[in-house]
C-alpha cells in the first residue's frame, strides 16, 4: 500500500511540474492552447487575410494543438488599444501598423519617414527584414517594450485620395483636411505639404469623411477599397509618399512561456504565412485600383518630377525626426536602396 501510494505521489509531482511554465499554469498535455489576435484591418484586406493564412497554417501544423482566435476590423479596438491590451498581457497578439507603434517606441518611426523606402527596393527590404540585420534589429525593440515579432504583414505605400478636389499636383493638397494616425512623422508630413492634419481613430475615419471633418487621408488603395471608403472619394494620387508594416507582435512572456516546439510551430508558419501574404498585397492592390476606376474615382498618376517634388518638400520632416530615431536603423534602411 506504501509502495503504490508513494508511486501516486510521484505521478503527481510529474504532472504538476508539466503544468508549470515561466507564466504560471500551462496547458496540460493534449488540451490545445489559445491565442488571440487583435488587428483593425477590414475583412479582404491583405493584412487580414495574411492572418487568416497564418491561422490556417498553425492549427494545420500543430495538428490543432494550437489555435488561433482573429478579431478584425477593431472589434478590439484600435492598434494602440489592442498593443497595449498585448504589453500587458490581456491579448496574446496585436497587429499594429508602424505609425501607430511610434508611441511605443520611436524606432518605428524610421519605416515610416517620408521617401526613405521605394517599391523599385521593395525586395531588397524585404530580404533585409527576412534575412538581415534590419530585421533582427526590429526584433530586439520589441522586446524592449515587452512585445516578441511574430510577423512583419506586408501593408504597402500609402496614397493621397480626396473627397473634395483633384489631386493633380502637390500643390492640389494644400488646404486639404486631411485624417492621419497620431504619428509625429504623418502629422509632420501632412503640415510640410500644406494640408491641414487631423489625427483620427482607423475606426471612426469614414464617418470623418462622410460628414466632411475631413475632406482627404493617405493609404493603400486596397485599405480604402475593403473598408468602403472608395464608397465616398472621388479623387487620388499615387504619392507613394510613404511606407507602412503592420506587425504581428506577441506578449513576450507568452511567447516565452510556449514550448520550443509550439515556438518554432509559430515562426516556421509566421514565415509561410508573410511569403503568401506579400503575393496577395499585389494582387489585391490591383484589385482595389480597378475598383477605384470602375467607381469613377479619379486617379493622377504623378510624374518622376512630380514624384521628385513631394519627396523634397518633405526633406525637412525625414531631417527632423531622423534626429530621433537610431542611426544605425537609419543606416540599415538605407541599405536596402542602394
Amino acid at each position: 500500500m506504501v509502495k503504490k501510494l508513494s508511486a501516486l505521489l510521484i505521478i503527481a509531482a510529474f504532472t504538476a511540474c508539466a503544468l508549470i511554465s515561466a507564466q504560471g499554469i500551462t496547458f496540460a498535455a493534449g488540451k490545445p492552447v489559445t491565442l488571440r489576435i487583435g488587428h483593425p484591418m477590414a475583412p479582404g484586406n491583405s493584412v487580414t487575410v495574411g492572418y487568416e493564412k497564418f491561422k490556417e497554417l498553425v492549427e494545420r501544423k500543430s495538428g490543432g494543438k494550437i489555435r488561433i482566435q482573429i478579431f478584425g476590423n477593431t472589434q478590439l479596438g484600435s492598434d494602440r488599444v489592442t498593443t497595449e491590451a498585448a504589453q500587458a498581457g490581456t491579448l496574446d497578439m496585436s497587429s499594429s501598423s508602424t505609425p501607430n507603434l511610434s508611441s511605443f517606441s520611436k524606432a518605428y518611426m524610421a519605416i515610416d519617414l517620408p521617401y526613405v523606402t521605394s517599391p523599385k527596393n521593395q525586395e531588397k527590404l524585404y530580404k533585409a527584414l527576412d534575412e538581415g540585420e534590419l530585421g533582427r534589429y526590429l526584433e530586439k525593440v520589441s522586446d524592449d517594450i515587452g512585445l516578441k515579432t511574430i510577423m512583419f504583414s506586408e501593408y504597402g505605400y500609402r496614397n493621397f485620395v480626396s473627397t473634395k478636389k483633384p489631386l493633380n499636383s502637390v500643390d492640389d493638397l494644400k488646404g486639404l483636411k486631411v485624417r492621419t494616425t497620431n504619428s509625429p512623422v504623418e502629422v509632420g508630413v501632412a503640415k510640410a505639404l500644406g494640408m491641414n492634419p487631423a489625427p483620427v481613430a482607423w475606426g471612426e475615419t469614414y464617418t470623418a469623411l462622410q460628414q466632411g471633418t475631413v475632406d482627404a487621408e493617405g493609404n493603400t488603395f486596397s485599405l480604402l477599397n475593403d473598408s468602403k471608403h472608395s464608397e465616398l472619394l472621388k479623387y487620388a494620387t499615387d504619392s507613394a509618399h510613404n511606407y507602412s508594416m503592420h506587425i504581428l507582435l506577441m506578449n513576450k512572456k507568452k511567447w516565452d512561456s510556449l514550448t520550443p516546439e509550439q515556438q518554432k510551430n509559430i515562426q516556421e508558419s509566421a514565415r509561410e504565412a508573410l511569403f503568401w501574404q506579400r503575393r496577395e498585397s499585389v494582387v489585391l492592390e490591383k484589385k482595389a485600383w480597378d475598383s477605384f476606376k470602375e467607381r469613377g474615382i479619379n486617379i493622377t498618376l504623378l510624374s518622376d518630377a512630380d514624384h521628385a517634388r513631394f519627396k523634397q518638400l518633405t526633406a525637412s520632416v525625414r531631417d527632423e525626426f531622423a534626429k530621433l530615431v537610431p542611426a544605425e536603423l537609419l543606416q540599415l534602411i538605407e541599405a536596402t536602396q542602394k
